[in-house]
């Protein structure tokens, strides 16, 4: 069954949900001091075809019974949220996944498996690992589609949810930019020649540094015999060369089902969150706050103090 295929199969009729109540908001505690090295392990998952390992990378206290789960887009990892973890540590085990073919996570044999309904049945097995209750999410991109499907179900874990860059209705022209160069990379006779292509390819993040280009390369290139390859299964792009993308992809039913408190981060620039979209996002469904990013297209990669304040903030107005 194709991506969309699936996205529209696995949607539909997505049930209304009564509002989950939050316990009155207490003040902050003071935070206490973590180590700021991240911790790395991995759960055994189990999908339609057999058994794969997703990898996480963990921050904070790892008995904080208070976890946020920062889930990447389509071709990236974990690592992307190295400096917004660093950030919430102090009040979070912040966990942050590698999505199956991607990062230190293992491939799936049969690649039609690269599907939300997979990534949604890992996040469960995620969290019953992590032996919590509730938790609170941050998506980006695809990570975001995850948690907006979780966060629509009766009696699901989450408790805030934002989401970075994505909404209800996921463009077409978007995911047609996103086809082509998804799986397809090549591999590369240098590091700096693997750097250069992500450098392109990610160009709609907006104006980086060298250390954050650096940073999002180094975590996104290993070597191979021949020079350097991304760092994920090429096959996750197979889903989307096997149907033709004729129209945006809408998830109304979902969104509207959200009962949480929600954030909207958007890229000012974006071709995959348009302006309209969010303005709807606000308007209905968990009618979600809504943060702009100037300067920057798909996606925000919460690597600056500027991007991340909103989201500490919107996540500790609540002590869970």
């Amino acid at each position: 069954m194709s991506l969309l295929a699936a996205l529209r199969q696995f949607f539909a009729g997505a049930p209304a949900t009564a509002p989950v109540p939050e316990p009155t908001p207490q003040p902050p505690a003071s935070p206490k001091p973590v180590a700021a090295e991240p911790r790395f392990r991995d759960v055994q998952c189990i999908g339609a075809h057999g058994f794969h390992r997703m990898a996480y990378t963990e921050w904070g206290d790892p008995d904080n019974p208070r976890v946020l789960v920062c889930v990447h887009g389509l071709t990236r990892n974990g690592r992307d949220f190295d400096d917004l973890a660093r950030a919430m540590a102090p009040h979070y085990r912040v966990v942050c996944p590698d999505v199956v073919g991607r990062g230190r996570s293992g491939w799936l044999a049969v690649k039609d498996d690269y599907q939300l309904p997979t990534y949604v049945a890992d996040m469960i097995t995620l969290i019953a690992r992590l032996d919590v209750e509730t938790v609170h999410w941050v998506g980006t991109s695809m990570g975001g589609l995850i948690g907006m499907l979780i966060a629509s179900m009766p009696e699901n874990p989450i408790r805030r949810l934002v989401l970075n860059d994505v909404g209800p209705v996921v463009t077409a022209s978007s995911l047609r930019r996103i086809g082509q160069y998804v799986g397809k990379a090549p591999v590369f006779p240098s590091y700096e020649a693997g750097e250069a292509y992500i450098r392109e390819v990610s160009a709609p993040f907006g104006r980086l540094s060298d250390a954050q280009w650096r940073h999002l390369s180094e975590t996104s290139l290993k070597e191979v015999d021949g020079g350097w390859a991304m760092r994920y299964d090429p096959g996750i792009g197979d889903p989307f060369r096997k149907t033709p993308i004729l129209a945006d992809v809408s998830l109304w039913p979902v969104y509207d089902a959200i009962a949480c408190p929600t954030m909207v981060v958007r890229g000012a620039e974006s071709d995959l969150l348009l302006h309209d979209i969010a303005v709807q996002m606000a308007g209905r469904g968990p009618k979600a706050q809504v943060f702009e990013v100037p300067g920057v297209g798909h996606a925000p990669v919460l690597m600056d103090a500027a991007q991340i304040a909103p989201i500490r903030d919107f996540l500790l107005e609540a002590r869970l």
